[in-house]
């Protein structure tokens, strides 16, 4: 029976891992178990129509060209509200605030130490009125990656820099004195006095990355970013007082990031719609992991109820699958990702829960760091073997999958290229104990 088993499979390297004792579940007794190695995996890749990226706590800005994945960018929107509308905190009289003037405006952008891409080289990123409600179109109330709101061409501030997120803590865009001035008078005039007065003169801003140059993408923290605006006190035989009035994302449900990719001249250009998969049979035997723009990897295991006609009575007692990185797709530039989250889903990709194990317990895919002369041994590791036996006693024709992604998927562009079975050689691997008893 156990060679008739095998025959179907198509496994000839499948070894005897001896006699162990199991626990109760299995009677208390010595068991045969089996090392199976050769099951087919099946790998593709999958484009989620939709991730959302409102209320993620950070700003992502940027744009690079990546070598695997096209052309990679971020805008990111967010609405407005001020500490005070009135100047100098207190209201004051109409007599004080003649003697205010503007001095300048600008935004302070801290840094949330996330970076991905070449931060050596200069980005520029400019800032525009949203001509628009900063309001979901949808009922649900969120924001998408592919969400977008209207905005003015011109540009109200501009910055061109080399990205420091790790030794640096913000960096400070001036803004027009123009947009600056105009703004300030509001105040002054008490034509804006409260937040529904602010938000109709000034319905939000996007910060966008030119395309005149591509590098890297830079997270800024929502909580702790502003717009300030200077101005100061003049009086007569009295030094000046300067002043500012800050203007904060104190909703962070209305700031997002549009996250898109042109994938044209890509192995991915053809990546079909989120209920499809495009086999890694057709992308050079590789399947793809991008955070954001909601690429993952699908993997399938389309024999695994034939493990049935090995015994009577028989399970899965342990499983591991294996994923190897392609050589020469990741670098200091782009790093591999410590973990992989794990989800399951059915054949349209819809996803019902995260992988977990017999207790019950998220599963991760761990990374192996450890490396030789051909990085051989780099590779993640996800424990499989309660997902395969659920899978492998089915009773219907149905069958799930599962799904690779990465942890930041709503607020990275971190990416991985995986090698398929067939992979000359990053082979993915899987690993089946076997009990029969």
């Amino acid at each position: 029976m156990f060679f008739f088993a095998i025959t179907i499979l198509s496994c000839g390297t499948d070894t005897d891992a001896g006699e162990f004792v199991v626990g109760s579940d299995y009677l208390a007794v010595n068991n045969k178990v089996i090392l199976i190695d050769t099951v087919t995996v099946d790998m593709a890749t999958i484009n989620f129509d939709s991730l959302i990226t409102s209320n993620k706590s950070r700003i992502l800005v940027g744009n690079y060209d990546d070598p695997v994945f096209g052309k990679v960018k971020s805008n990111s929107y967010f609405q407005l509200a001020g500490n005070s509308y009135s100047l100098n905190s207190g209201g004051g009289s109409d007599t004080e605030n003649v003697n205010y003037v503007f001095d300048s405006i600008a935004m302070i952008l801290k840094y949330d130490n996330y970076y991905y891409g070449d931060t050596t080289k200069v980005q520029t990123l400019d800032i525009h009125r949203v001509m628009q409600t900063v309001k979901p179109n949808s009922e649900d109330e969120n924001f998408y990656n592919n969400s977008s709101l209207t905005y003015n061409s011109e540009s109200i501030g501009s910055i061109s820099y080399k990205p420091r997120p790790i030794e640096k803590d913000s960096i400070t865009i001036k803004m027009s004195d123009a947009f600056g001035s105009a703004l300030f008078q509001k105040l002054k005039k008490r034509e804006i006095t409260d937040f529904d007065s602010f938000s109709e003169y000034l319905r939000g801003l996007v910060i966008v990355p030119s395309t005149s140059n591509s590098s890297s993408m830079i997270g800024f923290h929502v909580g702790t970013s502003k717009v300030r605006l200077y101005y100061s006190k003049y009086q007569a035989d009295t030094e000046e007082i300067s002043y500012v009035v800050d203007f904060t994302i104190t909703d962070p449900e209305r700031q997002f990031n549009a996250i898109s990719s042109d994938k044209t001249g890509t192995l991915l250009q053809n990546l079909p719609i989120s209920s499809s998969k495009l086999s890694s049979s057709l992308t050079d035997r590789q399947g793809f992991i991008q955070s954001g723009t909601g690429v993952a990897c699908r993997i399938d295991f389309p024999n695994i109820k034939q493990l049935k006609s090995i015994s009577d009575n028989g399970a899965i007692v342990n499983a591991e699958l294996i994923l190897k990185p392609v050589n020469n797709t990741y670098s200091s530039k782009y790093p591999l990702a410590d973990s992989l989250s794990v989800f399951v889903a059915d054949n349209l990709n819809r996803i019902s829960a995260s992988l977990v194990n017999s207790a019950g317990t998220t599963v991760y895919g761990i990374l192996n760091k450890k490396s030789d002369e051909f990085n051989e041994d780099v590779g993640y590791s996800i424990p499989v073997g309660n997902f395969l036996q659920r899978e492998m006693l089915k009773k219907s024709d149905a069958r799930s999958s599962l799904i690779l992604a990465l942890p930041g998927i709503y607020k990275t562009v971190n990416r991985i290229v995986l090698g398929d079975q067939k992979h000359l050689n990053n082979k993915i691997q899987v690993k089946i104990y076997y009990i029969s008893y």
